[in-house]
């Protein structure tokens, strides 16, 4: 493999020119950069989550944080707006809320193509890749050859490449691929590498896809890796499925450091409990070889019977930062589905990162749950934005729409709802004015259910399965019912009873649908602490532009 694959466009790279009015150059911004012209659909490009300002994106990997930033890559295709030449993309935050996208990091060439991984900080040089006073970064990538790689077409193998500038250039390891299966296979992919305290060394999750199986490895240097178990299902219900981009994850059981359970996340194409793809996970222990599942669902069982990190249609690929400073995990997915992610009706780019989110595990129900909210930061960023008090309103069988102080695109929204006589209560986002377009989250008295509710959303013609209603379980707290809901351009995200459910969907409504109204049927329901926070604005600074 020639060195000249890791070539890199940050040696062309420069500064665009200003935007408008002086603000910085964003995807979301009114008035883009004179270099990078806006000849798309505008109106469904975010203004809060990660996107490329063109081309194709998909499974974010490679999360590291690094010399006071944190590192987003991600699957990218340089040449075009569809899946395929897989590299690797790459943005740069100091706090997970303003994005500056970067050159492409790893690019594909005529032997390879640049699948998912991870990358580490090497900070005792294990792997002697490292320079004097130098961190290493080492991803962990998976390579998938080409005709005349010397593999056959279609292989997949894990390699390795290495940064000593903090993650602006980066080398192949000599001797790549550093693991492969015998005999080789076309579905071994997504290393996700961690360093294991108590044994001292370090720690690979990678996946046979097809076969549903997570293979766990050990290595002191991170080149020479040694087999340690295999975690799958006795009776896996998802036969046609793949099993993908999976990583085991160590997290005090309500917040007691003294009991750390482990979850490992396995991101499952199709059979999602939404439909399509979806990011799944399992609660329980690690001796240092083997995982072991505190529970299994029982053979036969629907979507239903596993647990979710997320129940809506938009959250894949889901990983954790490596390195990441605070006492609990960031996690941040793909904000898309495989089943029409081809069909997104944006342009010049397609495909987006979720919020990042903070995960915490706590007893819900006599059982260890993964619970999920927007980052400190982004709730400091976005607590200093405008917002609009509605105070406590009271509804009776009827849909009330708020005051016109709190129209907008880009929003928080926070409530307390309680349901009290009403069958069916809840809000409507991106409302147009006839009311005839609006995303709806629905509380259900009776059935005890939130639903995310697309169906009249907007766009919805490129896919005969995007409009659809997502609907989990979820009893109210003390009669209650507490919801954070991120509305952007192009996507809402629903965090319920502090993160205990989330619910992610793509939207693509009319830029004038822009209210907000609430909502009771069959009976009265009070809507209190109701507060709309406009986060238009933020997204004229959050995110520089770079030249590719």
């Amino acid at each position: 493999m020639r060195s000249t694959f890791f070539r890199f466009s940050f040696r062309i790279a420069r500064l665009l020119l200003a935007c408008a009015a002086g603000a910085a150059c964003t995807q979301a911004a009114a008035a883009p950069c004179a270099t990078s012209p806006e000849n798309g659909t505008p109106q469904w490009r975010p203004a809060l989550h990660y996107t490329p300002q063109r081309n194709w994106m998909n499974d974010p990997n490679g999360l590291v944080y690094d010399n006071g930033r944190y590192h987003l890559f991600y699957q990218y295709n340089p040449l075009g707006n569809d899946w395929g030449n897989m590299s690797w993309g790459h943005a740069t935050s100091t706090d997970l809320v303003h994005w500056r996208e970067q050159p492409v990091a790893m690019r594909a060439n005529a032997t390879e193509e640049i699948f998912s991984g991870s990358i580490v900080a090497d900070t005792h040089n294990t792997s002697g890749l490292g320079s004097p006073g130098e961190t290493p970064l080492v991803a962990l990538y998976t390579s998938v050859y080409k005709e005349g790689s010397g593999h056959a077409p279609g292989t997949q193998a894990q390699s390795l490449a290495y940064s000593v500038d903090h993650g602006a250039t980066w080398q192949p390891y000599a001797h790549n691929p550093v693991l492969t299966l015998d005999p080789e296979s076309k579905q071994f992919r997504d290393p996700k590498v961690s360093w294991y305290a108590p044994g001292r060394y370090w720690l690979m999750t990678t996946v046979v896809a097809d076969a549903h199986v997570v293979k766990l490895y050990r290595s002191d240097d991170l080149i020479h890796w040694s087999f340690l178990s295999d975690f799958t299902l006795p009776d896996v219900p998802h036969a046609g499925a793949l099993w993908e981009m999976p990583d085991l994850v160590p997290l005090p059981l309500d917040g007691d450091p003294r009991h750390i359970k482990w979850v490992m996340i396995v991101n499952v194409n199709p059979w999602s409990i939404a439909g399509g793809s979806g990011a799944m996970y399992f609660v329980g222990d690690f001796d240092g070889r083997t995982f072991t599942p505190d529970r299994v669902a029982p053979a036969g069982s629907d979507p239903a019977r596993f647990r979710w990190v997320d129940h809506g249609a938009d959250f894949y690929a889901a990983g954790t930062f490596s390195g990441a400073p605070g006492t609990r995990p960031v996690a941040i997915a793909w904000m898309s589905n495989w089943d029409y992610a081809a069909k997104v009706p944006t342009t010049p780019w397609r495909g987006a990162t979720t919020l990042p989110r903070e995960l915490a595990l706590k007893t819900i129900d006599g059982e260890p749950r993964l619970v999920a909210a927007p980052t400190a930061a982004f709730a400091a960023w976005a607590d200093g934005r405008p917002a609009v008090h509605e105070g406590e309103l009271a509804v009776e069988s009827a849909t009330r729409e708020l005051s016109a102080a709190t129209r907008g695109v880009v929003q928080r929204i926070t409530v307390t709802i309680a349901p009290q006589r009403a069958t069916r209560a809840g809000l409507i986002v991106r409302r147009s004015a006839d009311g005839t377009t609006g995303t709806r989250i629905v509380y259900d008295t009776a059935k005890r259910t939130l639903t995310l509710d697309r169906s009249q959303s907007g766009e919805a013609n490129f896919a005969g399965t995007f409009s659809r209603e997502h609907i989990v379980d979820l009893p109210l707290e003390h009669g209650q019912l507490r919801l954070e809901i991120v509305v952007d351009r192009g996507s809402v995200e629903v965090f319920a009873n502090g993160g205990r459910v989330t619910l992610t969907d793509l939207v693509f409504p009319p830029l004038d649908a822009d209210r907000v109204a609430v909502f009771a049927e069959h009976g009265r329901a009070t809507f209190s602490g109701l507060t709309v926070t406009q986060l238009e604005a933020g997204g004229d600074t959050r995110r520089a532009c770079a030249a590719r």
